[in-house]
């Protein structure tokens, strides 16, 4: 660990980096650190006091971790709208056709793991008029 890269290693150093790339959004930003077609990793940053549409995925099925700030995630699964306040350390599911929004209490940085359906999103609501 840790010797040089040269010659037919650095070749496959560029099958293994990836650059991750900033999407700006109008209620903060998201980060793509990982995306392969089996998997996709983000950072979402979402200002304090804004909010992602209520929306839905078809097959997109996602994993989000709160890594700072306070946020509260309104969800219906089919039983009832309902919500609940995260903190850092907490994490939640987002299987396919639940009905989701986060809401950020405080500026929030959120950790998501999803399949790699990024354009699966189906708007119900939105502050931004992107519906």
């Amino acid at each position: 660990m840790g010797h040089p890269v040269e010659g037919s290693a650095a070749l496959a150093q560029q099958d293994i980096r990836f650059d991750p790339r900033r999407v700006e959004k109008p209620w903060g930003y998201e980060l793509i650190w990982a995306h392969s077609e089996r998997y996709v990793g983000k950072i979402l940053h979402v200002s304090r006091g804004n909010a992602l549409s209520r929306q839905y995925h078809r097959q997109k099925d996602e994993t989000i971790h709160l890594l700072a700030g306070e946020m509260r995630l309104e969800f219906d699964a089919g039983g009832g709208a309902r919500e609940v306040l995260l903190k850092p350390g907490d994490s939640m599911r987002i299987r396919p056709g639940t009905i989701h929004r986060m809401v950020a209490l405080t500026d929030c940085d959120v950790l998501e793991a999803s399949t790699p359906e990024l354009d699966d999103v189906v708007r119900l609501e939105d502050r931004y008029g992107r519906t």
